[in-house]
């Protein structure tokens, strides 16, 4: 009986040792996340590149929407901006996501002569390097809209294809926190490890 509850007591460390370090790596990998939204965009930058979040058919996702409507609320901040539209058209999706997001853009009073589609990428990656291949030569600053939760990831991609840039943050629908949270800490950790 003494022996069991020895091995029930290690047994206990161990998962509280356990379950201790994951709270703590979720929290330090949380670290990066906020700091993915600093510096935050002053209207330096003369392009904004925005990057594309799941379409319903014609209709953005609401993760899309918000950034969308971030990216408008900074253009209307900021007239002499140029907006780069970055994302392609996946499976289900009845138009690209870059197209999606001209069409919110100019629902939000936004010109379109203010407006750069790239309508091929499918990844954070091609987001971004596609979106410098549309700049003028030697163009390298940037800011980026994209979800709160996205930005340290986006950010740390954009600085390997050679742009800096500084963050426009679009909130997380309530509903997604979590989900969203989750899935991309598991990118930051991924992406660390490549």
């Amino acid at each position: 009986m003494e022996r069991i509850k020895q091995v029930l007591k290690r047994y206990r460390l161990v998962v509280a040792g356990i379950v201790g370090g994951l709270v703590i790596f979720w929290f330090s990998i949380g670290l990066f996340v906020a700091e993915g939204k600093r510096p935050a965009a002053n209207g330096k930058h003369s392009f904004v590149i925005v990057l594309g979040a799941g379409v319903r058919g014609e209709t953005p996702s609401l993760i899309l929407e918000n950034r969308i409507q971030a990216a408008a609320a900074y253009g209307k901040k900021y007239p002499r901006t140029t907006f780069i539209l970055s994302g392609g058209q996946g499976q289900g999706e009845a138009i690209s996501e870059a197209e999606a997001m001209r069409r919110g853009m100019i629902d939000e009073g936004i010109s379109e002569k203010r407006l750069v589609l790239e309508d091929k990428s499918t990844s954070t990656t091609e987001n971004l390097r596609f979106s410098k291949s549309l700049l003028p030569k030697g163009e390298n600053q940037v800011s980026i809209v994209t979800s709160d939760f996205h930005l340290y990831r986006a950010r740390t991609e954009a600085k390997k294809v050679g742009l800096n840039s500084d963050a426009i943050p679009a909130k997380t629908p309530l509903s997604g926190v979590l989900r969203y949270g989750m899935r991309e800490r598991v990118a930051i950790i991924v992406k660390f490890f490549e």
